[in-house]
């Protein structure tokens, strides 16, 4: 395969160009003769296999200070109880918590188990991408657009918030993704952000003139952009339908626990991110076909 260029079967490439200059949907399939040729061995993947962990705490971090707009660089990792600054032996990945058994070693509080989970899915998402990649680029790309949508995930499930830095990123990892040797797939990246999110702003524009309050956040319009950069125009439905499927489930569950049916917040961003995962799997499995 030609350097820079991007595998044909890979997650990202959804569409092709013919000779005639028009566009078709083209599916990925993991069994490419040109994929799963980076062993484990390469460097890429075990810096991505290394790093993971880490990536997983610090996706932690975002998803606890960004929604309360905290600063996530300059301070320093605390514990949210007793507020004691927390040191080296208390950040390693997995193993810190694991030797705490989850609970802060000052004021012995329960340290929130969704932070243990981030890391063991970053780990997950990391070799994901490391099978279904055929480059080094696009190994990363991948990882980075898997570690994001995990945040996202996260954060509209616990705060019903999706902060725009990780929105913004996400929207980035979709448009770097879609370059190919030429930049052809970059257009309908843009095609696809521009309908997601045009079209998630349209909805929340009618339904707060009809119903005088919020249904759509707009963390969920831009959202969309970097979704709609990842499906494209052709596979946009399908990530959009996935994510409704979510949403009516997730409605069902709290309406058997109690809830009033209407009345319940819906992490549609959760649903959105889950189908968007969804869809990036049958893609490398070569299930859309």
């Amino acid at each position: 395969m030609a350097a820079g260029t991007v595998c044909p079967f890979s997650p990202y490439a959804s569409l092709s160009r013919a000779s005639n200059g028009q566009y078709s949907p083209k599916r990925a399939k993991l069994s490419c003769p040109n994929c799963l040729s980076l062993p484990v061995t390469d460097p890429t993947a075990l810096f991505l296999l290394l790093v993971s962990p880490a990536i997983g705490s610090f996706l932690a971090v975002l998803v606890d200070r960004l929604p309360r707009g905290e600063n996530v660089v300059s301070r320093r990792s605390f514990c949210r109880s007793c507020g004691t600054q927390l040191h080296i032996g208390d950040l390693v990945p997995i193993l810190s918590f694991a030797w705490s058994k989850g609970r802060c070693r000052r004021c012995d509080s329960r340290i929130p188990p969704w932070v243990l989970y981030l890391e063991i899915a970053a780990i997950a998402a990391a070799g994901f991408a490391i099978i279904a990649s055929d480059t080094a680029a696009t190994m990363l790309i991948t990882a980075v657009f898997l570690w994001l949508l995990l945040g996202l995930a996260v954060s509209d499930l616990l705060w019903m918030r999706l902060p725009d830095l990780l929105t913004a990123l996400l929207f980035a990892s979709g448009l770097i993704a879609a370059m190919g040797s030429d930049g052809s797939g970059v257009e309908m990246a843009l095609l696809g952000a521009a309908l997601g999110a045009g079209s998630f702003l349209v909805l929340r524009i009618i339904y707060r003139a009809l119903r005088g309050r919020e249904g759509l956040g707009l963390g969920d319009v831009k959202l969309m952009a970097g979704l709609g950069a990842f499906t494209g125009p052709f596979d946009l439905p399908l990530l959009v339908l996935g994510g409704a499927i979510f949403g009516i489930l997730w409605g069902a569950i709290r309406h058997r626990r109690g809830d009033t049916l209407g009345q319940q917040s819906i992490p549609f961003g959760t649903a959105l991110c889950l189908a968007a995962a969804l869809l990036w799997l049958s893609r490398v499995t070569g299930l859309l076909n």
